[in-house]
């Protein structure tokens, strides 16, 4: 029989230097809060212009959560016992911040005949 995936690492001579890493992310960590707008070299490849406006940003986060929402349902059909239960809590979660968003929507820009929000005290 072929043997598909080569053989796991000698741990013992191939452990990776911790050290190295370690000091190099010190030196960026560093760098960043020396410096807070200095684009972290990390992350720069996920970056949202700064002048992108808050009902934007929130109608784009809502159809990430709604992704998400699709996702994870799709996901706990095919599980089974408490990995779907994990599956469907996150799928509550997406829910949940996606109410938040569109709430948040609502409040920025009502829709037509609609009243604003309540506020805490009428809950």
């Amino acid at each position: 029989m072929k043997k598909h995936s080569p053989n796991p690492p000698d741990s013992a001579t191939e452990s990776p230097d911790l050290s190295d890493l370690s000091r190099d992310i010190e030196r960026t960590i560093s760098a960043r809060l020396r410096n807070p707008n200095h684009p972290s070299p990390i992350s720069h490849i996920f970056t949202i212009p700064p002048d992108v406006d808050t009902p934007t940003l929130l109608a784009h986060a809502c159809e990430t959560l709604a992704s998400l929402n699709v996702m994870t349902t799709d996901l706990a059909c095919d599980l089974e016992g408490s990995r779907r239960n994990v599956a469907l809590a996150i799928q509550q979660l997406a829910v949940l911040g996606e109410l938040l968003v569109n709430r948040a929507l609502d409040n920025l820009d009502p829709p037509e005949g609609v009243s604003e929000a309540p506020s805490a005290s009428h809950l």
